[in-house]
């Protein structure tokens, strides 16, 4: 089991509101790069899929909940088809979007419980969580070039610096995609 964090970020790392919908200032910066930067299966999360689960905080599982049941296209059905559990201690139903349930008890204890690949998006707080736990296996960021300079970042200001390993780079659109792991022990 792994645990893969995606984002949509800004170069200075940003995450708050990639798509608008939250209506910030900065709001939508992803997506005024057009929409073959953000559409399909950009984070390369092929088998997980199939055969993971999508770990959302509230938030983002009902945004996610209002776009993604509606739309039928193949990565669409996907994502509708996969697994997902909700980070949540308020929402009690999940019926909005197939295959949703509410986490039963402590985040951090139930990802470590899963057998399956977790994979988490948006949702700062559920990851910020995983991090502190020291959970992440994987960041998949989709770096936009867009420089907010306000806004929540993705790293936390941290007493303790974390030392990552590049696996992968590459352009992807406008922006660039890369991936970002544990380092060698």
């Amino acid at each position: 089991m792994s645990v893969i964090v995606i984002q949509f970020i800004t170069l200075d790392g940003i995450v708050t509101d990639p798509d608008g919908s939250a209506g910030t200032p900065g709001g939508g910066w992803a997506f005024r790069h057009g929409p073959e930067t953000v559409a399909g299966d950009k984070f390369r999360l092929g088998r997980m899929m199939d055969e993971g689960v999508m770990l959302l905080g509230r938030t983002t599982w009902e945004l996610f909940s209002r776009l993604w049941p509606g739309r039928d296209d193949p990565f669409s059905a996907r994502m509708n088809a996969l697994s997902k559990l909700v980070a949540t201690r308020t929402l009690t139903d999940t019926s909005a979007w197939a295959n949703s349930q509410v986490i039963d008890g402590d985040l951090v204890e139930a990802v470590k419980r899963e057998e399956r690949d977790v994979i988490t998006t948006g949702s700062v707080s559920v990851v910020r969580a995983l991090m502190a736990a020291d959970l992440v296996d994987e960041y998949r960021l989709l770096t936009f070039p867009t420089v907010l300079g306000t806004g929540e970042r993705l790293f936390p200001a941290a007493d303790t610096p974390a030392h990552l390993r590049c696996l992968s780079a590459e352009q992807s659109g406008a922006a660039v995609y890369t991936r970002y792991g544990r380092p060698t022990r």
